[in-house]
């Protein structure tokens, strides 16, 4: 069963997508504009109607644009999805995955996406090809017989392609796990809990909107 992650001792630094916010904004106004001319202009079904939309669509639109963040700190990652916050000790992570999205694997097996950190494939493409030409240019630059040339910095430490976007974030996400995963203070257990202030009134608007559709 799980309990409720401790007060943390460290600040977080939060990571969120500002075209989530402004896209969640914009969605508001326009469903709060359509619901105000519904109460001064419609009937009464009107009115329940647009109660029931606002009961439905308002809590989806902050649950995929307001709510979504990851939070990290020198104890742990939490990740705030739009129905889920997941509590991650640093002792509890086994990496970073990134595709198609961003992932943050655990030690028991489990993954969990990262929703406020969206991949941006042209940022994705941008990055390959930086690389791509980065080893052309070592490569040609090398001289003969020296293995793989262009494929390693000073010291022999391998150059990483720059990164961009939301791969940078999870670039600065790993380096902090690295650091912390095996600090006293940043042990524990995964916690889950359920935005279930997001889920009720969801349910219920779909419930008002039902009623109207088989009582009309």
């Amino acid at each position: 069963m799980n309990t409720s992650p401790t007060a943390p001792t460290s600040p977080d630094t939060v990571y969120r997508s500002p075209m989530a916010l402004a896209g969640g904004v914009l969605t508001l106004l326009v469903v709060g504009g359509l619901a105000v001319d519904a109460f001064l202009h419609g009937s009464a079904r009107a009115v329940w109607t647009a109660v029931g939309v606002l009961l439905l669509v308002v809590p989806v639109v902050v649950a995929f644009t307001f709510r979504p963040a990851v939070l990290a700190n020198e104890e742990r990652l939490r990740v705030r999805n739009p129905l889920r916050m997941v509590t991650l000790p640093w002792g509890q992570v086994a990496g970073f995955r990134s595709g198609l999205s961003h992932e943050v694997l655990t030690e028991d097996g489990r993954k969990f996406e990262l929703w406020a950190l969206p991949v941006s494939l042209r940022d994705r493409r941008k990055t390959l090809r930086k690389a791509e030409r980065a080893g052309e240019r070592g490569r040609s630059a090398a001289p003969a017989g020296l293995g793989s040339p262009g494929a390693a910095g000073p010291g022999g430490v391998v150059d990483e392609p720059p990164r961009r976007g939301t791969d940078q974030i999870v670039g600065e996400l790993r380096e902090r796990w690295e650091r912390q995963v095996k600090v006293s203070t940043a042990q524990g257990e995964v916690t889950v809990r359920w935005a279930y202030e997001l889920i009720a009134p969801v349910l219920a608007g779909l419930i008002v909107l039902l009623v109207l559709r088989f009582t009309g």
